[in-house]
């Protein structure tokens, strides 16, 4: 389980000093020969502080592991998500190096200014401005050069880490190796710069398409796309700051024009990402404070679309429900909603998944909406799908996550803020949408088509059921979950208890021969009668202590 942890490669060495430099106990237990009991996972600084120190690739894993708030808990997410690498910037040669290589025309013939001193610098590339040759302002995304060696070297060892945690319970209730086959192939996708630009362009375009936004009011930058290849990304450059730093954050002398101006600008985030989330299911899943920018020009924009979160009609459905099953203090139907959107196969106890939710929603029976913090609502509804052991598809973590940091943001310039005010606005359109679709004309067609061939059906079907009435050969064909179990045990307790009646008559026959018996003959049938009864009780008695049943 340990072995690819263990050959003795730079990289190993270094993973393995890492770990017991920061006291996981139970990595520190196995690696030392000793017996640490059931495996654990680090708690979260522990794990803060090992993905810090082993650098990018482990860095990007904890920012992935923090858009899953449905497998960690709060405190878990709380420490990954502010997780930044501790990277120096790649110097510009190197960085000329990968721009020359990835454009198809001379840097010269492209650019006619570079700054050479990057604005940012993360894990997997650093970002640049320039000037193309037709005075357009440019951001340059470069990847940083030799990451997708290091990415594709870790991608063992961050798989056989996932196979050590798959024996804790943690690993065993959610698949780890699975999730960590997934958390590979979005670090491995992350190298391809051209998925992020698509990512960005079907963002643009959905924007444009809005009837809750307004796109000019709202924007995400071009890309050129002539010029963009997996390791290098061009995008328009806007000019402002992050959301937060800018001047419409709350101030002690502020003017009414000011505080308007927040509100409109919070109202606007909030039908931006409702439009994203439950119209087009396709939404960008990291709008922290650096990534929604406040340009000179007073508008808003979306910045680093590289995650990306996705919902399909159905789970849309069930969450524009469950926000509104919360608003009534609902718990029933917040079970049912979340057995619904589960993945879990497995019986779940109904009664206690409606218990923890009446728990949950009793906190907010006598506050007013527009003090409730929806984003921890959801936080708390995953918590209780982790302790009910029940599987939600993953999206749901970007979901919450994304709704979260949203929250958060607009909270941060905006203190009265009510998530559910802005959404009433737009249940109208919602509700029709799910009811009539796209496009209105193609669903009535094709519910006509639905009822007409249930009219032609239904006579028929109706004649047959009355006929196998009438002639006594309707059968029906019902199966009940764990009904065959249930009958088995019946059967079971059946036949011992005949077993025991056959006993108890042998021992009782035994017995009268014994007391009344005129000869030797008698006599000894009495003894055997006695032998036999004696061993049949004794087994008995053995298959009643294997079955493991005595209460």
């Amino acid at each position: 389980m340990v072995l690819a942890l263990t050959q003795n490669t730079s990289r190993q060495r270094e993973i393995l000093e890492t770990i017991l430099g920061n006291g996981w106990d139970y990595m520190r237990g196995v690696l030392t020969g000793g017996k640490p009991g059931e495996p654990q996972i680090p708690t979260p600084e522990v794990l803060r502080n090992i993905l810090v120190e082993l650098g990018p690739v482990y860095v990007k894993l904890g920012q992935l592991l923090s858009t899953r708030p449905d497998l960690l808990p709060p405190r878990y997410i709380q420490s990954l998500t502010a997780l930044q690498a501790k990277v120096p910037t790649v110097s510009w040669s190197l960085i000329e190096g990968v721009i020359r290589q990835e454009l198809r025309h001379p840097i010269e013939e492209v650019f006619t200014k570079i700054d050479k001193q990057p604005v940012a610098a993360g894990s997997i590339a650093q970002i640049h401005r320039a000037t193309l040759k037709d005075g357009r302002e440019v951001a340059m995304k470069v990847q940083r050069p030799g990451i997708d060696r290091i990415v594709s070297q870790d991608v063992d060892l961050i798989n056989a880490v996932a196979e050590l945690i798959s024996v804790t319970e943690f690993g065993k209730n959610y698949d780890i190796v699975t999730l960590a086959d997934e958390f590979t192939k979005a670090l491995q996708a992350e190298l391809d710069f051209t998925k992020e630009a698509n990512y960005t362009e079907q963002l643009r375009e959905n924007l444009a398409k809005s009837r809750w936004v307004n796109s000019q009011e709202l924007t995400i930058p071009k890309i050129y796309r002539d010029l963009t290849t997996q390791k290098l990304l061009i995008l328009e450059w806007l000019d402002g700051k992050p959301i937060l730093d800018a001047p419409i954050v709350p101030s002690d002398r502020e003017s009414q024009g000011e505080r308007k101006r927040r509100q409109e600008i919070a109202t606007l985030l909030f039908r931006a990402f409702f439009q994203q989330m439950f119209i087009d299911g396709f939404f960008h899943a990291d709008p922290h404070p650096g990534n929604i920018f406040y340009l000179t020009s007073d508008r808003v924009a979306l910045i680093d679309c590289g995650t990306i979160g996705r919902l399909d009609p159905r789970t849309q459905r069930i969450l524009v429900e469950m926000l509104l099953a919360i608003v009534d203090l609902d718990a029933k139907r917040c079970s049912q909603l979340t057995l619904e959107l589960s993945e879990t196969t497995q019986p779940t106890d109904l009664i206690r998944l409606e218990r923890d939710y009446e728990k949950m929603l009793r906190k907010y029976y006598d506050l007013s909406l527009s003090t409730i913090n929806f984003s921890e609502v959801f936080y708390e509804i995953l918590s209780i799908t982790r302790k009910n052991k029940i599987k939600i598809p993953g999206n749901m973590g970007l979901y919450v996550k994304s709704l979260a940091n949203l929250e958060g943001v607009a909270r941060g310039f905006y203190p009265d803020i009510n998530l559910l005010e802005e959404f009433k606005p737009l249940m109208t359109d919602l509700f029709r949408r799910q009811l009539l679709g796209d496009d209105p004309l193609q669903t009535v067609l094709r519910t006509a088509l639905d009822v007409k061939s249930l009219s032609l059906q239904s006579p028929r079907q109706v004649e047959v059921l009355l006929d196998r009435l009438t002639s006594e050969t309707l059968q029906w064909n019902l199966q009940i979950r764990e009904l065959s179990s249930l009958r088995r045990s019946i059967d079971d307790s059946a036949n011992r208890l005949s077993f025991s009646i056959v006993v108890g008559a042998l021992i009782m026959g035994a017995s009268l021969l014994a007391t009344g018996a005129p000869n030797p003959q008698l006599s000894i049938l009495s003894d055997i009668l006695l032998a036999i009864a004696t061993l049949l009780g004794l087994w008995l008695i053995v298959s009643i202590l294997r079955s493991g049943r005595l209460r």
